[in-house]
């Protein structure tokens, strides 16, 4: 089973995959929406909420297809990004404040129901900042699953004390993991250095080619196993690699398995009373 999980972002956001994009990042993921209902394919959306109000006519078409999910990825992306990186060194929560954090998961669920008419249940938190606030807030505002971080061998699912289900991922990342856009190799090494950066696939990147091996690698393992995977597709960033046919390939390559969304699959995964975790479904390696 895949859970395809995707992130989409609002272009005045201006991240480095959008400056080196000859289209917009909402165009790029409405055209990768489209290749997976031709193929059958499910997913979940994270989309900002910046994006439902600046590229409404963008997102429209993937809000109206049955098989994609809408879930939250913040509001602002936590702009201005100074505010936040202080916040982290004052109070431990680049999100942010409680009632900030609040605020944002409360606005983003806002603007979404007023566009799409979707009450949403799901989230990732941009750059996956999950703060010592967050599961009791997404609780509070009605979100169920957040798929922030990577867990190469993790549990698939980890139940919070609030209730919330943590899902964390489990199959290699495209973005923090490829060359493109401004990531080639030196500037990948610069980055390593200065931040001392990695997670729990290690700091190495690879090009196009290599990296798809492995996330096929890793996926065909975890099928074998009758274990889901959860994977994370920028849709802009495999567009910078090698343009509509990335975006092509992993479509193809999925088209062999049954996916899932993320909300469904929680809800597969929860007890009679919908307050427990199956233990067949914490226990998977």
């Amino acid at each position: 089973m895949i859970c395809l999980t995707c992130d989409v972002h609002h272009m005045s956001l201006k991240t480095g995959n959008q400056l080196h994009s000859d289209r917009s990042e909402a165009s790029i993921a409405a055209h990768f929406a489209k290749l997976l209902e031709q193929r059958q394919l499910n997913a979940s959306y994270f989309v900002s909420g910046k994006c439902f109000e600046e590229e409404w006519l963008a997102l429209k078409p993937i809000c109206h297809q049955d098989n994609i999910e809408i879930g939250g990825h913040t509001y602002n992306c936590f702009e201005p990004a100074l505010w936040h990186r202080g916040c982290n060194k004052l109070i431990g929560s680049y999100n942010g404040p409680r009632w900030q954090q609040n605020w944002d998961i409360a606005k983003t669920k806002s603007v979404i129901q007023k566009k799409t008419g979707r009450s949403i249940s799901s989230w990732r938190n941009h750059m996956y900042m999950h703060g010592p606030y967050t599961e009791a807030l997404l609780m509070k505002n009605g979100i169920s699953v957040c798929c922030d971080g990577v867990k190469r061998h993790g549990s698939l699912f980890e139940k919070h004390a609030t209730g919330l289900i943590n899902f964390p991922i489990n199959i290699i990342p495209d973005h923090e993991h490829l060359y493109h856009a401004e990531r080639t190799p030196e500037w990948v090494e610069s980055w390593i250095k200065r931040y001392n950066w990695s997670d729990d696939y290690g700091s190495q990147s690879y090009y196009f080619s290599q990296w798809l091996e492995i996330l096929k690698t890793e996926v065909l393992w975890r099928e074998a196993n009758g274990l889901v995977s959860h994977l994370l597709i920028h849709p802009i960033t495999l567009y910078l690699c090698q343009g509509f046919e990335a975006l092509e390939m992993i479509a193809d390559f999925l088209s062999q398995f049954d996916t899932i969304q993320v909300s469904k699959l929680v809800q597969q995964a929860l007890g009679p009373d919908k307050t427990q975790v199956k233990e067949s479904v914490l226990l998977a390696r």
